[in-house]
């Protein structure tokens, strides 16, 4: 591996390279190596302190290393000296449970072990936003339906084809950009592939889409919901299944050409979607896109129950053709690491279970929701979904030490939140 980075670099004129890792917050973290050093780094990886990023370590914990690897390699197209390479979070000689990239690999590999490979595309959406955060940067955006809004997507055009040639250049096969529900608000969508390629993409897009933003003056962000009149960011995953270069999902004589390997996949995600949310919608804005009251553009395009349908976005899992289904629960703060963990975890649990998805509902749930008895709500906030995380033994036993370790440090965010007092409430209580 040393050799061929060091290969690479000579033979692409790349001069350092960002060895990153993202940890359990989704934050990615990173040391600028010389290439003249990336040998020694591939030998003993790139040294962090853990306890300084949010994993659950102490400040007595011995050095977190991050060892490149090398087939991930991306050689940034807007800075081409600097190559990015994702890491595996190794201590002591051993890997590191917690890490999110590690958690991916071992599932990948016991699925494996079965004949199967999940693949999967996601949909990112984002905002470009003024540098303060305060507002859309497009002053003119303002329209009540601005979805695909043709002015709007070409007013950014020099931001958003830049982000898009880079995915061109580097083989992602990007097929579609447009400007999204919410003012200021665009999708990017690129081919999907193999679940871990899947996750270093989507990770590297995020790096990439604030770094060209910045570049021209604005900022993007993936926060699931920056403005409460504004439909939210999601990231919609969609998901196949594979055994010897077969889609193991596609039934053509079943009525919307799913197979039932598939819908037991589905039943496990519909069967731990509460303790998924935890992972797939992690911080405490991810609940206000969820059970938000309706935009100003007519809808939220996020589910608020545990639900399946037919071509339908009012549910959370949404199946739009045969040999493949669209999860639509996750949003812009997921990271990319753990939505995919958290979906295998999930659906191979309903393969082995044999799980029943229920009822196919094809019904507007927004409007004819209530009609419908028995259906389960996602959670109301993270904490619930926090709860549900840590009484779920599928997702205990497929993540292992990673869930407690998670639990700790998202109850101290949710205990954060709940220290800071806002206007709401001094408005509303003052007087009481």
């Amino acid at each position: 591996m040393a050799h061929d980075l060091e290969t690479a670099a000579r033979e692409r004129g790349i001069k350092y390279f960002l060895v990153s890792y993202t940890d359990l917050f989704g934050t990615q973290r990173a040391k600028l190596v010389p290439a003249a050093a990336i040998g020694s780094t591939c030998r003993n990886g790139a040294g962090f302190a853990g306890f300084a990023t949010w994993l659950d370590m102490s400040p007595a914990d011995a050095d977190l290393l991050a060892m490149p690897d090398a087939d991930g390699l991306i050689q940034l197209p807007w800075k081409p000296e600097v190559g990015w390479l994702p890491a595996d979070l190794v201590m002591n000689g051993k890997a590191v449970e917690q890490g999110p990239r590690n958690i991916l690999k071992r599932l990948i590999k016991e699925a494996a072990e079965e004949g199967l490979q999940m693949k999967s595309g996601v949909e990112c959406e984002f905002f470009l936003i003024t540098p303060c955060g305060s507002e859309p940067a497009d002053m003119a955006d303002k329209q009540t339906k601005p979805c695909y809004d043709q002015s709007a997507l070409m007013r950014r055009y020099e931001v958003i084809t830049e982000i898009c040639d880079a995915m061109l250049s580097l083989g992602w096969k990007p097929y579609q950009n447009d400007h999204e529900d919410a003012n200021g608000q665009f999708e990017m969508n690129w081919d999907y592939d193999d679940a871990l390629i899947t996750a270093d993409r989507h990770a590297f897009f995020k790096y990439m889409t604030r770094s060209i933003a910045e570049k021209h003056g604005f900022r993007a962000t993936f926060m699931p919901k920056p403005f409460m009149d504004l439909t939210g960011s999601g990231c919609h995953a969609h998901v196949s299944l594979w055994r010897d270069g077969q889609n193991v999902f596609a039934d053509r004589s079943d009525e919307i050409g799913l197979s039932q390997i598939g819908y037991h996949f589905i039943g496990g995600l519909i069967h731990s979607a509460d303790a998924l949310a935890a992972l797939t919608n992690p911080c405490v804005n991810s609940y206000k896109r969820i059970n938000a009251p309706r935009t100003t553009s007519g809808a939220t395009w996020a589910p608020n129950t545990v639900t399946y349908t037919g071509n339908n976005r009012t549910h959370m899992i949404r199946i739009p053709d045969g040999g493949r289904f669209e999860f639509r629960l996750a949003d812009g703060a997921a990271n990319p690491y753990l939505l995919q963990a958290g979906l295998l975890a999930a659906g191979l649990d309903g393969i082995r279970q044999r799980r029943d998805p229920g009822q196919r509902l094809d019904i507007n749930m927004y409007t004819d929701g209530h009609t419908v008895e028995g259906v389960k709500r996602l959670p109301l906030n993270l904490l619930d979904a926090l709860r549900a995380l840590e009484a779920s033994p599928v997702l205990n036993e497929a993540l292992g030490a990673f869930v407690p370790s998670y639990l700790k440090l998202k109850r101290q965010e949710w205990d954060d939140y709940c220290r800071h007092l806002t206007q709401w409430e001094r408005d509303t209580t003052l007087d009481c």
